[in-house]
């Protein structure tokens, strides 16, 4: 994505509460808020024009991250329809302050939010089916356009579930692979913005240590691997089948691991060196 510079306005001086964000040159705007503020949010004027929406939050069932992307030609009015949900706790929504946004624009924009929401697999979606709509080629491109800045502004507002797993470039991957190895398993990765990928192939221990009973998050976290079927047993040992993102590099190895581990001495690089000596230098 090309540079750009945002644009925060927190009404209250607080950025967990109402906060509007712009990026210089653009003509899109976005409005975020909790949830308790909800009156203050759909009262401002913005809130009139068509647009898209996000409402973030936990899954009650699974406790994972929970998401609704949709659209509608007056945000107020379909906002206050999602009263009833009581799974979110924040909302962001997009508009044009040009006006510019047709119906067809903000369905196609719903389209490929929910793509794009569903190939980076960090939230629970709750509604995975859109309207979709085909536009002329020229207002394609200007609605890719108006996508690309959205998704510099979303992590900015608190909203990851569209940012995609950093993936590393071929002629990048022979400097930057780490490798994780334990009892004659290994693991491969890379560090990310967000943390580490630890690659498909990848091996874990089938069984925790005693000491991860003290540190259950652990234990979560490798059982919540398995149920996704991230993680699968092969003979005598765990074997990734798809490309999972961590926290942290400590996390990563953790679960390879089986129990807590420090991810700066049990990564290192093709030469040998811990992640804390890379740093180091």
């Amino acid at each position: 994505m090309p540079s750009a510079t945002i644009k925060i306005f927190l009404s209250h001086g607080d950025p967990k509460r109402l906060r509007t964000a712009e990026l210089s040159n653009w003509t899109g705007k976005a409005v975020a808020g909790p949830r308790s503020e909800f009156d203050s949010i759909i009262a401002r004027d913005e809130a009139l024009n068509a647009g898209v929406y996000f409402l973030t939050g936990s899954d009650p069932e699974t406790g994972k991250t929970a998401l609704y992307i949709g659209e509608a030609e007056s945000i107020r009015d379909r906002l206050k329809v999602h009263l009833e949900k009581d799974f979110w706790n924040q909302v962001v929504f997009f508009i044009s302050k040009d006006e510019n946004l047709t119906k067809a624009h903000i369905r196609y924009l719903e389209g490929r939010l929910i793509e794009g929401a569903k190939s980076s697999g960090r939230a629970l979606l709750k509604n995975s089916q859109s309207s979709g709509a085909k536009l002329p080629e020229s207002d394609r491109e200007d609605m890719e356009v108006f996508l690309e800045k959205m998704q510099q502004l979303l992590p900015a507002l608190g909203v990851e579930a569209l940012v995609p797993m950093a993936a590393l470039q071929k002629d990048e991957i022979e400097k930057d692979l780490l490798v994780c190895e334990i009892k004659g398993l290994k693991s491969i990765g890379y560090l990310t913005p967000n943390g580490m990928v630890v690659l498909s192939g990848s091996q874990a221990v089938l069984t925790e240590r005693e000491s991860a009973q003290k540190y259950p998050w652990v234990i979560t976290l490798r059982q919540k691997l398995k149920d996704d079927s991230s993680l699968i047993q092969n003979n005598d040992y765990l074997e990734f089948v798809k490309d999972v993102e961590f926290s942290s590099p400590s996390a990563a190895a953790a679960v390879i691991h089986g129990g807590t581990a420090n991810g700066l001495t049990a990564w290192k690089n093709t030469f040998g060196k811990s992640l804390k000596e890379m740093e180091s230098v």
